[in-house]
């Protein structure tokens, strides 16, 4: 069926990504931070666009690409990146760059990528959608093509990217081989069916499918990219790259393990379990040692990658009922991760401009010369680590009791421990804010308005999940139940 009225929110995107680099050319001493204010309105478009969809009956295009509520979730995770985003860009790029616009409009090429991937039901489909994000992202990490870091970043995360894109696409190959088939029906339907002499083969395929996933959200050993490019991208940037490149890629994990490999867990679920691990013990080690600010956060977010995969093991261990908790208190965590980021890089931006000091020593004396900027860092953080009140506590518990089975228990505790662990290097950002004295001659700062706002709304939505997080967990749950229903995901096992 052919209904391209399915995708208005993907059209909305791509038309003002087009629309904004004929506008920069029409008017090109138009200031830098009226297109991203424009481009912010352009997001809302797009979120209201999307939320249209919710609740309506799931309806595929062609076999390849379904929209259903676990792809309105995520179109409206990703316009609301976009939209943080782009008032994050206002000012920064407005005194770093005289060109913007094709800045702006791969922003929203990445975002309508991050929803084609949640929607993708076919893998060639869901391998195109995916290298649309991320050649946006390559060239938006390059960005400042006169700063080296930048280019040197860009760099790494090019050559790196294209060896994972190559190990995803022969695992698609070989995968394509076993079952004859590409979409994910199609291949859960003759995994399920296929003889035992064919397990080498499947064991590739997964191997090589998860290894191109696990750099897309850089678990351990493929997170090699993430702490060079989230230093050498500029800053509003790291914030996009750490929350809509994981986003994007956690919603094409649930969605091809809760469809096209949910008849073989056996196969996979053991290496899941193993990756998990690996980052969450890895990230959180590695984060101890970091003096930058933006490569502390890089090394957590992997470990926060390492907390969001226990529940994607979990699926492999379980029935349909274990697996729809494990799914949707994954969302919950993710969305709850989303908000502390965007808050954290708010306020650390806005005293980055200040400074142009990236390192956590940089940060020294905050409170004293922005004290609500230090608050908002600090309330992220602490939602980081999962402490009561904040998001990360509530999430997590949820995400950690989902995926409490007995075969996953050590894993459990590994991440439980692990929170612990990142509290040690979360305080040491707060030692420099709260503890020192401010350089010598700085002064108190204004913020400008549109980081404030960002930054309010954001720390408030941090505390209002962890203090109530029922509305959100609810939409979490009906995007889950979009995954399992009748005929979307029969969580029937091979026979051995």
């Amino acid at each position: 069926m052919r209904d391209y009225s399915l995708f208005v929110p993907e059209y909305i995107a791509a038309g003002a990504a087009i629309a904004i680099v004929a506008i920069e050319l029409i008017w090109p001493r138009l200031r830098k931070d009226v297109l991203a204010y424009l481009m912010a309105a352009v997001s809302l478009g797009w979120l209201a666009a999307s939320l249209a969809y919710l609740g309506r009956d799931p309806k595929e295009f062609m076999g390849v690409l379904v929209v259903d509520d676990f792809t309105t979730y995520f179109r409206a995770l990703a316009a609301g990146i976009v939209f943080v985003t782009c008032l994050l860009s206002a000012q920064y790029l407005r005194r770093r760059t005289r060109e913007a616009s094709e800045y702006y409009g791969l922003l929203l090429t990445a975002g309508a990528g991050m929803s084609l991937m949640a929607a993708a039901r076919e893998l060639l489909t869901a391998y195109l959608a995916l290298e649309l994000l991320s050649f946006s992202l390559y060239i938006l990490v390059g960005f400042f093509r006169r700063d080296l870091k930048s280019n040197e970043a860009s760099l790494k995360y090019v050559l790196l990217g294209g060896f994972a894109s190559a190990m995803l696409l022969y695992g698609i190959s070989l995968l394509y081989g076993l079952t004859g088939n590409t979409t994910y029906d199609a291949v859960a339907e003759a995994l399920a069916n296929r003889s035992g002499d064919t397990d080498v083969a499947a064991i590739a395929a997964f191997v090589l499918i998860i290894a191109g996933l696990g750099f897309k959200v850089s678990a351990v050993p493929f997170h090699t990219w993430a702490p060079d490019a989230y230093t050498g991208a500029p800053v509003p940037i790291t914030a996009f790259l750490s929350t809509a490149s994981k986003a994007a890629g956690f919603a094409l994990i649930l969605r091809l393990f809760t469809n096209a490999f949910h008849t073989d867990p056996e196969e996979w679920r053991w290496l899941v379990a193993v990756v998990a691990a690996l980052t969450i013990v890895f990230g959180n080690l590695v984060a101890i040692q970091q003096t930058n600010f933006r490569r502390l956060i890089a090394y957590s977010s992997i470990g926060q990658v390492g907390y969001m995969l226990v529940p994607v093991a979990a699926l492999g261990y379980g029935d349909g009922e274990i697996a729809h908790a494990a799914t949707a208190a994954l969302l919950l965590h993710l969305t709850g991760y989303i908000i502390s980021t965007l808050a954290a890089f708010s306020a650390f931006q806005a005293a980055y401009d200040r400074t142009g000091d990236d390192t956590i020593p940089g940060l020294r004396g905050l409170a004293e010369t922005q004290p609500f900027l230090a608050m908002v860092i600090t309330i992220s953080l602490f939602s980081f680590a999962g402490l009561p009140v904040f998001a990360g506590f509530a999430t997590k518990l949820f995400m950690f009791q989902a995926s409490a089975l007995p075969e996953l228990m050590w894993l459990v505790g590994i991440a439980v421990a692990a929170s612990f662990v990142s509290l040690y290097y979360y305080l040491m950002v707060m030692r420099q804010m709260y503890l020192f004295d401010p350089p010598e001659g700085a002064s108190r700062f204004r913020v400008t308005p549109a980081l404030w706002a960002a930054a309010a709304a954001l720390m408030l939505g941090t505390i209002f999940v962890g203090a109530y997080p029922q509305p959100l967990f609810d939409a979490a749950d009906g995007a889950a139940s979009a995954l399992f229903q009748e005929g979307a995901a029969p969580h029937q096992v091979r026979e051995r």
